[in-house]
């Protein structure tokens, strides 16, 4: 006989007790508390928490004016500028959905993202105008003859070239500020009924496929902002640099969190290694985000671009790719402290974090970084984490060793994929999210990336790392960026093919020597059948958030053609 397990009490939900979890009021609470407090620089202008909730509400009473709300979905083509910063509270706030569009992305896959989003309408930066109507150009051809077009609106900008801004209010777009006037600063918005509401679209870098758009909710977004600067040691208050693309997640949900911190947002339009320092310098900035490769840019900086030593310790979160452990290293050394977090679109940003341990202080700089650059331990907010076998789907054993995939599932998990119901069949198969990265659990509990799983090079039947392959190129002195891909090998199928930019500075004349040079550094650094076959010079592609298209490397392995029967 089953016994029904009651609660103590019948005890109801009602209004008074129970709220949908948002993001969303964390900004009316900074007006309230820090009205006259900066809650947003960029350049020359600068606006406090009590004008950006009122410009918020603007946009969010304009969007309503246009009917939209509950259902629509509003994209925005932009760099690290105010508007958006604002469109992450003024859209939702008017119950719509907002698209933050990758700037670096080309008109065809922004025909598509408009087109699988609908969008209603689309707010672009006037630098990208051109770029927001080749795409809208595309999508009226493809609709053969029922196109509506979205309304546009511009965003202009003192630092680009006002011709573009012309252009755009000449094709009949409105100016963003001439639209926040049509709104009300004291607009009444509503909190969403259901915290499962979307609170915002994101399409992933699809690299073989249509990109997907991830949907995430409003609730996922509240628990994230929190966990945030929990797992950071964020303090209230706190001056945050816009390193990190507000595009790219909702900037790691690092949007809201600063309005729940009260903190301030330093926009940064272009990252430099320069913009960087400065901003440092001059606006006391105690945090910012990045993938590794800006944490490269950083570390290896002309002289004349730093402003060294740090004024004051400067908190740095990265995620995205692995780190190699001699950046890490060499960004401690600046003064630097980095925290390394992973995660992907799909889990709101970053979800899970190398927690920091005291016993670690004690060991040398280089052990330090190896150990940091783990992927290690699930964030506050997220409730599992595992690695598990691709064949029986069951926990690997935490030795470090055994190779599974890493999965999650938790209230920072996305609704799913939009109008993708295959893919979302396999990717939340057995209630967990399968996130496609190959790693290790260490005894420790912590967990390691070893490879996307497509990234898995396999040569004469065993498996290499291309990531540990990358951390020891990163190791050698000549070697700015590394990236290591298969190539087609005569004789072992596959062999690693390293793509490699050198330091500014290093003698480039004779690359057969730099190349046999970097072979056999590798050789006294693993194993020989993990060895680069091939040394390719040249910069890396990357895409919009600093990653390395590792695609196009394979693409461009594959036009190399096959490494001949070698003597090895």
């Amino acid at each position: 006989m089953v016994m029904e397990s009651r609660d103590i009490d019948d005890l109801p939900k009602n209004a008074a007790n129970y709220t949908a979890l948002t993001p969303l009021g964390f900004l009316e609470r900074a007006a309230t508390v820090h009205p006259t407090r900066k809650a947003v620089v960029h350049g020359s202008r600068s606006y406090t928490w009590l004008q950006t909730y009122q410009r918020c509400r603007r946009l969010a009473s304009a969007l309503s004016k246009r009917s939209v709300g509950v259902g629509s979905t509003v994209a925005i083509i932009a760099p690290n500028v105010p508007a958006l910063y604002e469109a992450h509270f003024g859209i939702p706030m008017a119950g719509a959905v907002v698209n933050t569009v990758n700037i670096r992305l080309n008109a065809s896959t922004i025909a598509f993202l408009l087109g699988h989003s609908q969008s209603a309408v689309v707010i672009v930066d006037q630098e990208f105008f051109s770029l927001a109507e080749d795409a809208l150009k595309i999508m009226k051809e493809k609709s053969q003859g029922n196109f509506k077009s979205p309304l546009l609106i511009v965003v202009a900008d003192e630092s680009c070239d006002p011709s573009t801004l012309r252009y755009a209010l000449g094709r009949g777009a409105i100016e963003y500020e001439e639209f926040l006037k049509g709104g009300d600063p004291e607009f009444a918005w509503q909190p969403p009924q259901d915290e499962w509401q979307s609170i915002a679209l994101g399409y992933t870098s699809g690299t073989t496929a249509s990109p997907k758009g991830v949907v995430l909710h409003h609730r996922g977004a509240y628990l994230m902002s929190l966990s945030n600067p929990l797992i950071w040691g964020m303090q209230e208050g706190a001056i945050y640099l816009w390193t990190l693309p507000m595009f790219h997640c909702n900037g790691w949900c690092f949007t809201w969190t600063l309005a729940a911190l009260c903190g301030t947002n330093i926009c940064l339009r272009q990252v430099t290694a320069k913009g960087v320092y400065s901003a440092i310098a001059k606006y006391n900035v105690t945090h910012f985000c990045g993938a590794p490769v800006v944490l490269n840019t950083i570390v290896n900086a002309p002289p004349e671009d730093t402003i060294l030593p740090l004024p004051h310790v400067v908190h740095v979160m990265t995620a995205g790719a692995a780190p190699p452990p001699a950046v890490l290293f060499a960004m401690s050394q600046k003064g630097f402290r980095v925290t390394h977090t992973y995660g992907l679109s799909e889990t709101y940003g970053p979800s899970t974090v190398c927690a920091w341990k005291p016993e670690w202080d004690s060991e040398p700089p280089e052990t330090q970084a190896r150990l940091n650059a783990r992927q290690g331990v699930r964030y506050i907010g997220l409730e599992g984490l595992d690695v598990i076998s691709t064949q029986n789907g069951k926990p690997v054993p935490a030795d470090g060793k055994t190779i599974g995939e890493i999965v999650m599932r938790g209230n920072v998990v996305m609704k799913g994929y939009l109008k993708n119901p295959k893919v979302n069949e396999e990717t939340f198969a057995n209630g967990w999210f399968h996130s496609g990265d190959l790693g290790v659990k260490h005894p420790d509990g912590y967990i390691e990336i070893k490879d996307r799983s497509k990234d898995i090079i396999i040569s004469g039947g065993e498996n290499i790392s291309s990531v540990e392959v990358e951390n020891s190129l990163y190791l050698h002195p000549a070697v700015l960026e590394a990236s290591v891909v298969a190539r087609a090998d005569e004789r072992w199928g596959e062999s690693p093919c390293a793509f490699v930019t050198l330091k500014p500075g290093v003698d480039k004349s004779d690359e057969r020597r730099l190349a046999e040079d970097i072979m056999k550094f590798c050789r006294s650094k693993m194993p020989a059948y993990w060895v680069p076959k091939s040394v390719v010079f040249g910069p890396l592609p990357k895409t919009a958030t600093g990653k390395i298209q590792k695609h196009v490397l394979r693409a461009k392995a594959k036009e190399l053609g096959p490494v001949k029967l070698s003597k090895l």
